[in-house]
């Protein structure tokens, strides 16, 4: 049931990648989190049944299904890293091509000496005693930390980096990954103690297996749906601020247009006015343009004064929340 509900994760971050980032020109996100959802998906026992019987009945699916993880991993902390400024030297180096690969190699080397047998869903449970095969899923998941580690060390910094509604991915992407690191734990004290025969801790530390990786794909997968979502809702926030300046600032500016014509009423083209941000720089600039000039007598009100300096914040990407300004009585 787990891997069914981590596949389905899956497949709706892809759906929804697929609708938010359609403009985008960069897709890695995208095609990692179609990488993993696969990788979930051949997990599910019935797909993983149906098609390891395709490829010979011998757990093949398995290392498919693992690769497509890691791979899938890789291009996500990618993606982490390329949304921050911060990038750590270790950091790059965990979530590189060359990690990758040497990594894939010696998932693929353990898994060779690994005496398979037929079709199982519980691929571990049934071959976990064999060192080759706690050597492999060792392998997978200690690069697996290694990546989300960076993940978190990545999430952690944006999160002190940004503020407000662009705060929300990176909280989530650092509460994920940290899920992740006690997955990855619990999955190496799962095979170590299968290994050695310690079926005491083996039973103690199965329950946690299951909600750890489903806390971590759902937490993973909202950081990542939440990145394109509230940049959408920051621009939709921006405009909508933009256009209550406007209005609010319309009569201070013909004010200052009476008294000083500004380019706006000389200026032939009305391009301008189809975008707000240039409007309002425009409002902004002729009202500082009157204010300045001595040939002519154009005062504010601490009101007005006050209004002009939260227009110029909110062009510089630094305004508070609007409020509706009244005069004294």
């Amino acid at each position: 049931m787990t891997q069914l509900l981590v596949a389905t994760v899956m497949w709706l971050l892809v759906v929804s990648l697929l609708i938010l980032r359609r403009r985008r020109t960069d897709h890695s996100i995208t095609y990692a989190s179609l990488a993993i959802a696969i990788s979930m998906t051949l997990n599910v026992d019935e797909v993983y049944f149906t098609f390891d019987r395709m490829l010979g009945t011998t757990n093949i699916t398995t290392i498919i299904g693992d690769g497509l993880l890691m791979i899938g991993l890789s291009f996500l902390g990618r993606g982490v890293m390329k949304a921050g400024e911060y990038r750590p030297r270790l950091a790059r180096i965990a979530v590189g091509r060359p990690a990758l690969a040497v990594a894939l190699a010696a998932v693929i080397v353990s898994f060779v000496f690994i005496d398979r047998g037929s079709t199982t869903d519980a691929f571990m449970r049934d071959v976990g005693d064999q060192i080759a095969a706690c050597t492999y899923s060792l392998t997978v998941f200690t690069y697996c930390a290694i990546v989300v580690g960076a993940m978190h060390v990545l999430a952690i910094s944006q999160w002190r980096a940004t503020r407000g509604l662009l705060r929300i991915p990176s909280i989530l992407l650092t509460y994920g990954s940290l899920c992740g690191l006690a997955l990855c734990v619990t999955v190496w004290v799962m095979d170590i103690a299968h290994v050695t025969g310690n079926f005491a801790i083996l039973e103690a530390a199965i329950p946690f297996y299951g909600p750890l990786m489903l806390s971590a794909f759902v937490l993973l997968c909202a950081g990542f749906f939440a990145q394109p979502l509230t940049r959408l809702l920051r621009r939709r926030f921006h405009q909508l601020r933009t256009d209550v300046l406007i209005a609010q600032l319309e009569p201070v500016w013909r004010n200052a247009n009476a008294v000083r014509p500004g380019l706006s009423n000389r200026q032939t083209t009305t391009d301008y006015l189809d975008d707000p941000d240039a409007r309002l720089h425009r409002q902004v600039v002729e009202i500082r343009d009157a204010m300045i000039d001595p040939r002519v007598k154009f005062t504010l009100t601490r009101c007005q004064l006050a209004l002009i300096e939260r227009a110029e914040r909110h062009l510089l990407g630094t305004a508070p929340p609007i409020r509706t300004v009244k005069e004294p009585a």
